[in-house]
């Protein structure tokens, strides 16, 4: 899109043109990326759409200007009416609101009081866990996709994913807690000590560790060598504490080799974990304090999963269900 014309007056530039102008500024100075710039160039094209139908003519620079918190209500109320949903409602608010505090800040237009504008609230999405089969599987064979024609250390890069896979699900650990440990936080056979994870906001906690996640860690330390204590203890192909992309890819790798659902994900472990023992009956503030979750509220969300699961096994085995 080109940007304003130099010369055309402030007052009576159209809002096409002053969209131009902030989305050539996104693009320019912010550096956003392509496919936020084309995102907020469609929500922008609705709310000037909109505003040409509701005010009776295209808005120009001063029509923006002399805006109202009703006005945006309109806008997210008719977005709303048409089947728009909570989160691309919520979208195209920020977008509006970035457009109009670029103007008030460029434009000399006041600025509108767009902190009384509430955008939809936005439900966190239910986690979505892992059978045990499907946990149990990943976690003991995401190693064999490495191909010894393809990988540095091809035996240490596979016994590391198991050894990783299977620290998430048996501990219920964060991706980046589990690769911010060192060769010293190693929890080994034989020894009785729980493991103690740094998780958001520095704050510790312990979490008990079973034998199988011991023994994999074992086995992946056996390719290791003598290591000294402050190197990290999942490591990449150059040494390097391991990138948390390179275990995403392959998990990923693997789930499509395996056939496994797209949820699939190193976090769907963690879910996995907090799901099963919800299964089994462990205490939900037992659960919240193994996950480190600050607020029970979220620890809470998998409730929702264990109900659901237990409707789908009723349905499923209940002879007068279908």
């Amino acid at each position: 899109m080109a940007a304003p014309p130099e010369n055309a007056p402030p007052e009576s530039l159209a809002g096409a043109a002053c969209v131009a102008g902030y989305l050539d500024w996104l693009a320019r100075e912010r550096r956003a990326a392509a496919h936020t710039v084309e995102a907020y160039a469609g929500d922008l094209r609705d709310f000037l759409r909109f505003l040409t139908g509701h005010l009776g003519g295209e808005p120009d620079l001063a029509a923006l200007a002399g805006l109202r918190p009703a006005d945006l209500r309109g806008f997210l109320a008719e977005r709303a009416a048409q089947g728009a949903g909570n989160a691309t409602r919520a979208r195209q608010l920020a977008a509006i609101r970035g457009f109009l505090r670029h103007l008030a800040k460029t434009a000399g237009v006041a600025p509108l009081a767009l902190a009384n504008i509430r955008g939809p609230r936005l439900k966190p999405p239910v986690p979505r866990a892992l059978t045990v089969e499907q946990a149990k599987e990943v976690a003991a064979r995401t190693g064999s996709i490495h191909d010894p024609a393809h990988a540095e250390r091809p035996h240490e890069q596979a016994a590391r994913d198991v050894a990783l896979f299977t620290l998430l699900y048996g501990c219920g650990l964060r991706l980046a807690e589990a690769l911010g440990l060192d060769i010293r936080d190693a929890p080994l056979p034989g020894q009785t000590a729980a493991l103690r994870v740094t998780g958001k906001g520095g704050k510790q906690r312990l979490v008990p560790v079973l034998p199988a996640v011991r023994q994999a860690i074992a086995a992946y330390l056996e390719h290791r060598g003598d290591p000294a204590p402050d190197q990290p203890l999942f490591r990449g192909a150059r040494g390097a504490r391991l990138d948390p992309a390179v275990a995403q890819r392959s998990m990923r790798h693997y789930r499509r080799l395996a056939g496994l659902p797209e949820h699939a994900t190193p976090h769907a472990l963690r879910h996995s974990f907090a799901t099963h023992l919800l299964g089994g009956g462990a205490d939900l503030r037992a659960i919240q304090e193994l996950l480190g979750h600050a607020s029970l509220s979220t620890t809470q969300r998998y409730t929702v999963v264990d109900a659901a699961a237990l409707l789908d096994t009723w349905r499923k085995a209940h002879p007068r269900a279908g």
